[in-house]
């Protein structure tokens, strides 16, 4: 394998009912600042049925170049189409860098691409940098440089590693949701469209998609949410999460709680931050008999105002709060609740 063919950051971009995934502009906004690291583009790979008026919006977060995988087979996402379209993508343009969101769909199609094309997959990344590989120099080992290294967690969360693939080409990941940033979207922006079609030919690996049936949730995705109320093993039980929710109703945020949390089955997966969850970032969270685990931490950290309600003094959340009060929950969150009540009575 000649490394110098490849060149470029490549990114998926999911789309959904001809709807763009948050995911694929995340990912665009962060191949823009690797892209920015190695003097080179990004590209985001569009594959679908009649997805070309998405190519728009793709330019206006950031892709320079965008190439069109456009055809029938690809109206519904089905494993073996899209497998063979991105891998036969990545076999003609040779990308450096092909970063794919660690979803559904992401994590059923980044390994099999990676399989086709000979390449290592680091899944589940929740941070991507361009440095030297070995990290810290080893004697008699050459250390490579502008490698593409793969952060994420390891053993359960309990350690985060950093992964590189020096040696195959394109360095891939999956990415998880929520962990990058969009770049600011600049109306207007153009990018360079090509269309590419290897050609589809279904095979006894093609399924039939009989019927799709799309689940109903009454339960708010957190991670739009721009205020939180997030309750951990703290809050002592799941009736105690009426105090969580009456707050949150009073600041026109929504409920969220730890691992803990859904391991008692007191509230559902959906609402889990942390690296096993989510990653959010909110305007404020409200982290509430939460003690501010590593693994927690890394699902929010990155939220503009963090406010800690906790009763042990030396709970680590307190590290990372922009401010905090050690009591019982039980009477601070009640009381917290009715001065904002009474402060937007005032108004």
């Amino acid at each position: 394998m000649n490394l110098e063919e490849y060149k470029g950051v490549f990114v998926f971009a999911q789309q959904v009912d001809n709807e763009l995934s948050g995911i694929a502009l995340e990912l665009v906004g962060k191949g823009k600042d690797l892209a920015k690291d190695l003097g080179t583009e990004v590209t985001a790979v569009l594959i679908g049925s009649q997805v070309k008026g998405l190519c728009t919006e793709l330019a206006e977060y950031g892709a320079d170049r965008i190439i069109v995988v456009d055809d029938p087979e690809l109206k519904e996402y089905r494993t073996e189409p899209y497998a063979h379209a991105l891998a036969e993508v990545i076999r003609k343009y040779k990308p450096e860098i092909m970063l794919i969101g660690a979803t559904a769909i992401g994590r059923d199609l980044g390994p099999r691409v990676s399989a086709r094309i000979h390449t290592g997959l680091t899944a589940d990344c929740t941070q991507l940098d361009i440095g030297d590989f070995p990290i810290n120099p080893v004697p008699g080992k050459e250390q490579k440089h502008n490698q593409l290294l793969m952060t994420r967690p390891a053993f359960g969360g309990n350690t985060i590693a950093t992964i590189a693939c020096p040696d195959f080409r394109p360095q891939m990941a999956t990415v998880r949701p929520g962990v990058m940033q969009k770049a600011p979207r600049v109306e207007g922006a153009q990018a360079v469209i090509e269309e590419f079609n290897p050609g589809f030919t279904p095979d006894n690996k093609y399924v039939e998609i009989l019927e799709i049936v799309k689940a109903v949730s009454d339960i708010e995705d957190i991670m739009d949410a721009k205020i939180l109320v997030s309750g951990g093993r703290g809050v002592g039980s799941p009736e105690n999460f009426k105090l969580l929710e009456d707050l949150a109703d009073a600041v026109g945020g929504t409920v969220s709680c730890s691992r803990a949390v859904v391991d008692a089955g007191w509230k559902p997966k959906a609402l889990q931050v942390g690296q096993t969850g989510k990653t959010v970032r909110p305007h404020v969270y409200f982290a509430v008999g939460i003690s501010g685990a590593i693994q927690h931490l890394a699902g929010m950290e990155e939220s503009d105002i963090i406010i800690a309600i906790n009763k042990d003094e030396t709970a680590p959340i307190f590290d990372v709060a922009d401010y905090g009060v050690v009591g019982d929950l039980n009477k601070i969150v009640p009381m917290l609740t009715e001065k904002i009540k009474e402060a937007k009575a005032q108004k």
